[in-house]
């Protein structure tokens, strides 16, 4: 069956990139015969330049439909001073929680001909091999209240609200030790429950007993660490990590 694809090119960088991708999707496709098709797409300033909207409704339709959306960048100087709730970011936010895109991958690869480019002591980073797992559609980004407004004494103040709910957590969490099962069963969770309640209230802290993960057999080893272990100790939780915003 053949799969369709929306490619949305956006802004900066994002149209040289997205080209040279789709030359390299021609290439695959015809030498494989997959039967792949697909057709552009407008998102963030683009689209803002087009429609007077990040995330315009025929964009909207074309996601839906789509089995794949391959995606550049957004954004750019030309529209930092525009109104906040039309900047192309907010382009960006619209489809990930529209379409529910809440786990973001982000592999940190290290391959031993680059391990003496590296800043730090090949001894250290020589093998490194993560996969961070980043939540997408909750936290700051989209929680409520937001704003900026004006305090008695005339000072303007901005205000966000980092909320998480527990089935936001454990979905988060299910994709990672999944995929830490295809690579070696460690699962390092990157929060600040020691500062700050929305992760240590929640099931962040809770997670490696969660009933659902365990009889499922994704639950191998979670570690609660600092941050700085990424740089002083890498590969002691190498495999999945999750993060929160």
């Amino acid at each position: 069956m053949s799969k369709h694809i929306l490619i949305l090119a956006g802004d900066g960088i994002g149209p040289e990139i997205v080209n040279a991708a789709e030359q390299v999707l021609t290439r695959v496709n015809e030498k494989f015969n997959l039967g792949l098709t697909w057709e552009q797409g407008l998102l963030g300033g683009a689209a803002i330049d087009a429609h007077g909207s990040p995330y315009p409704e025929q964009t909207a339709e074309q996601a839906k439909k789509a089995d794949a959306i391959l995606l550049g960048a957004v954004g750019g100087p030309k529209w930092d001073s525009i109104e906040r709730s039309i900047r192309p970011e907010r382009g960006l936010l619209k489809i990930r929680s529209e379409l529910n895109l809440f786990a973001n991958l982000r592999p940190a690869i290290l391959y031993p001909q680059l391990a003496d480019a590296s800043s730090l002591k090949p001894e250290i980073v020589s093998g490194l091999d993560i996969l961070i797992v980043r939540e997408l559609t909750g936290g700051i980004y989209f929680g409520q209240p937001r704003g900026i407004r004006e305090l008695e004494n005339g000072e303007k103040q901005g205000y966000n609200t980092d909320v998480y709910s527990e089935s936001e957590i454990k979905r988060i969490a299910k994709v990672a030790f999944e995929l830490a099962g295809l690579r070696g069963g460690k699962v390092c969770s990157v929060d600040k429950a020691n500062v700050l309640e929305v992760t240590e209230g929640t099931a962040w802290l809770d997670m490696g007993s969660h009933e659902s993960l365990l009889e499922a057999g994704e639950f191998v080893h979670i570690v609660q660490k600092r941050q700085g272990i990424l740089i002083g100790d890498p590969l002691t939780a190498t495999n999945s990590r999750i993060k929160s915003d």
